[in-house]
């Protein structure tokens, strides 16, 4: 398996220097955790990242903490090789126009070098490097895909395998936790990526974190995740979707509804994406206006913001 720092080494150009430097051991940033941040309480109360509460702060479903990670590979594990084609089929192929949207409003400079985190089938890398060609008419730009999990990287090689884009290693791969990029240098990307990674993580608060550490001053955050949607009747029909609708796809169409439950459960336990833009902006990122863009009411969501140059 490649790593990340050999990785980054292959894509990195002059101006950016080189990676042989590796990032100095730093003390983490004090993060609010998202429970903390939604307590009615104590709303001034803030835990930092090395807090270890017994139960997930994300998923709210009883699971500790020690067997999120697990639990969520095994579950990737299954629904790798057909991860894509079913996302595709629940979201009426909502999911490829959501993400195409996305990149486009990224709007990529030619040459920039995208770190995309939980990317491991590569829909958001190649529909990025397809920008950058015909778009930006550019050549010079790369993206690293990280995902935790070795199966989705293994559907997204194959599906890169015959491309210009590995020839030309403008894409590579590396298999890594988002909450802990440590192979990843300080201020090194241009653009971090998360493309509905979020809502898998136990600690989403620092996965903020290495994204802020990582990303250059002056560089860009992106994330795009499942929303919850506030209009009252749509919002009905799509909590009904979520929790009973998704799993009886699964079911039918991947023969596997208890894996679909399991991702159905985290994207409906996610923050509200008023309360997710608050803890982006605490990592210390810029979003302009509300934080967020709302698709479809809500049933998905874009975080763009940015790295202040001063930083």
């Amino acid at each position: 398996m490649t790593n990340i720092r050999q990785a980054f080494a292959c894509v990195c150009n002059a101006n950016m220097g080189t990676f042989t430097n590796i990032m100095k051991q730093q003390q983490p940033l004090a993060l609010p955790s998202i429970r903390a941040m939604s307590s009615a309480s104590t709303p001034k109360q803030k835990a930092t990242a090395t807090d270890s509460p017994t139960l997930d702060m994300l998923y709210g479903d009883n699971v500790p903490i020690s067997a999120k990670k697990d639990i969520m590979g095994d579950v990737y594990c299954k629904v790798a090789d057909r991860y894509d084609t079913v996302s595709d089929m629940i979201s009426m192929s909502m999911n490829k126009r959501w993400k195409q949207r996305f990149i486009e409003q990224m709007r990529p400079m030619p040459g920039d070098k995208m770190l995309d985190v939980a990317g491991g089938t590569c829909e958001v890398a190649r529909r990025y490097l397809q920008y950058q060609d015909t778009v930006n008419h550019d050549t010079t730009s790369s993206v690293h895909v990280v995902d935790f999990n070795d199966s989705m990287l293994q559907v997204g090689r194959h599906r890169m395998a015959q491309s210009s884009w590995m020839d030309n290693e403008r894409v590579m791969f590396a298999q890594g936790n988002a909450e802990d990029l440590a192979d990843v240098p300080d201020n090194s990307v241009d653009i971090y990526c998360i493309s509905a990674g979020m809502h898998n993580l136990p600690h989403p608060e620092h996965a903020l974190r290495e994204a802020y550490r990582v990303v250059k001053p002056g560089g860009q955050f992106a994330c795009l995740e499942y929303g919850h949607t506030d209009t009252p009747v749509i919002g009905q029909i799509c909590r009904w979707y979520w929790d009973t609708g998704i799993p009886f796809l699964g079911q039918v169409l991947a023969n596997d509804r208890a894996s679909y439950e399991r991702l159905a459960r985290s994207v409906r336990t996610f923050p509200h994406q008023k309360r997710f833009a608050q803890a982006i902006r605490h990592a210390g990122f810029h979003l302009p206006g509300a934080g967020y863009e709302l698709y479809q009411w809500g049933m998905m969501v874009a975080y763009i913001g940015s790295k202040p140059r001063t930083a």
